[in-house]
């Protein structure tokens, strides 16, 4: 089901979003009509449609779209919200200033997967704070690494650092039990910021080289779809899928309440 601006999409609306692909979107995880971080969906939705498009995204109004295409839809799914114009020119894209509100629900799966094994790309997302739709040079490496074994990507800087994952935030636990975020340009994702937001266990931002992963504890990977997941490979360096401190990350990220549409 999909509804643009409240009411069902129609084809020719979408032929933009297909065929120019300039937007952005967030996604979010609906349990019973709450959806965890929400104000955090909607400060990203706002602060990124300023950066897009130029324009202030309506907040209220927005909510209400998701509201309404949420209407009567219970237990857990998926929520896409992707904000494009659909008179969008590929030759004028700075005419483009009238962004439209698509909501897409989806099936969801299990908030907390089965590891994932990740191998390292020298790679720098484009306009990285900004979640946009233009995902064609993450889905090349993830498509690279599952050619050579992995599940997916995660990137390094030019200066050696680790940032992120093809479509989620990297996490680490040192030898003490601290967990480490690391400090590259990356997606602030709304599950990173909640866990962030956590009294415990003790949290530090630092630059991560790619010759430090090998001196961590563990390793996990976040994003509204997969809660807290475990890694247990970067490149040939293994990981234990379970640690005490991925079991509090994901205790208390279960622990935040939703808050209702």
């Amino acid at each position: 089901m999909a509804e643009l601006n409240g009411k069902p999409v129609t084809l020719d609306e979408l032929q933009s979003l297909a065929l120019t692909n300039y937007g952005h979107f967030t996604s979010m995880r609906m349990e019973d009509g709450t959806v965890r971080g929400l104000s955090l969906h909607l400060d990203r939705l706002v602060r990124d449609c300023r950066l897009v498009f130029g324009v202030e995204l309506d907040r209220e109004q927005t909510q209400s779209y998701i509201r309404k295409a949420a209407e009567g839809i219970t237990g857990v799914a998926g929520l896409r919200v992707t904000v494009f114009d659909p008179a969008i020119d590929m030759g004028r894209p700075s005419d483009a200033k009238d962004p439209h509100v698509l909501v897409n629900l989806r099936p969801a799966g299990a908030l907390t997967p089965p590891p994932l094994t990740a191998k390292s790309f020298d790679f720098t997302r484009d306009s990285a704070a900004v979640k946009h739709i233009g995902l064609h040079s993450q889905l090349r490496v993830r498509r690279e690494a599952q050619l050579a074994g992995f599940d997916d990507a995660f990137f390094v800087e030019p200066d050696g650092c680790v940032s992120e994952g093809g479509t989620w935030n990297l996490g680490f636990v040192d030898q003490e039990g601290s967990v480490i975020w690391p400090a590259a340009p990356v997606l602030p994702g709304t599950t990173m910021l909640l866990l962030q937001s956590l009294d415990a266990p003790k949290q530090i931002t630092i630059p991560v080289r790619l010759a430090d992963v090998p001196n961590m504890a563990a390793a996990f990977a976040t994003n509204t779809t997969i809660g807290v997941r475990s890694v247990t490979a970067l490149d040939e360096v293994q990981f234990p899928e379970d640690h005490p401190v991925l079991d509090a990350l994901r205790e208390g990220y279960a622990a935040i309440p939703g808050d209702s549409l």
